[in-house]
């Protein structure tokens, strides 16, 4: 999932990593000062289009390896949130570092994520932009629940649960369709799909080098 334009990376606290309040984080984490650089998957891509396995192994070096892949690749590509499937690796997983709309930044990963989101009833429905890195360059609105719960494993696969409002709570939604084998384009309308598939083609040269020129300034 793209960053929202107007919306910049809290650098301070209050910072949520795996659901759980720190004093601070740094704007680089870990994960993507150890990780490497992978080529983001674009709309068309077959492992974009079906659903993602399960992961079955836990806490091994090439799952840990993954995770730090996908974080930097994220931060090259300036993204809130990327699944495994955005880098060619069809298993249930998901990254993320993703404002809330009241600017508590949240940061962590999810494993066979299960999202939860209001009864009907109690569901407010927000239009709001959303942009996806598989589709480079576009961005349309989308409606998407203001509140979502998401359960999951983490890499050593200790349960999870993150209760996310607000834009990060979009973010969760987005990226758990990715593992369902979905990008948002499927929730458009056919109209809008083409609008969206139009700016990619008008933009995604621009977007691509604007990407190899961040990932060299990090020395990846």
């Amino acid at each position: 999932m793209s960053v929202r334009d107007e919306r910049s990376r809290p650098a301070g606290p209050p910072v949520r990593v795996q659901g759980r309040p720190v004093d601070s984080h740094p704007a680089l984490p870990p994960e993507a000062a150890r990780g490497s650089v992978r080529r983001v998957t674009v709309v068309g891509e077959e492992v974009l289009s079906r659903p993602c396995r399960d992961v079955t192994e836990f806490g091994t070096p090439g799952l840990s390896a993954l995770i730090d892949d996908m974080f930097l690749t994220m931060y090259v590509a300036e993204g809130a949130g990327l699944a495994a499937n955005q880098v060619g690796v069809d298993l249930r997983l998901f990254v993320y570092d993703c404002p809330d709309d009241d600017g508590v930044r949240h940061l962590g990963h999810l494993l066979n994520p299960v999202v939860d989101l209001p009864a009907p009833a109690d569901r407010r429905l927000i239009d709001d932009y959303e942009g996806c890195l598989s589709v480079p360059g576009a961005g349309m609105p989308v409606p998407r629940t203001d509140r979502a719960t998401a359960r999951g494993l983490d890499k050593d696969g200790n349960p999870l649960v993150i209760e996310a409002t607000g834009y990060f709570a979009r973010c969760l939604q987005h990226e758990t369709d990715h593992l369902a084998g979905h990008t948002y384009l499927d929730r458009l309308s056919r109209r809008d799909r083409k609008d969206a598939l139009r700016q990619m083609e008008a933009n995604r040269e621009d977007v691509f080098a604007q990407r190899a020129t961040r990932a060299a300034a990090l020395g990846k």
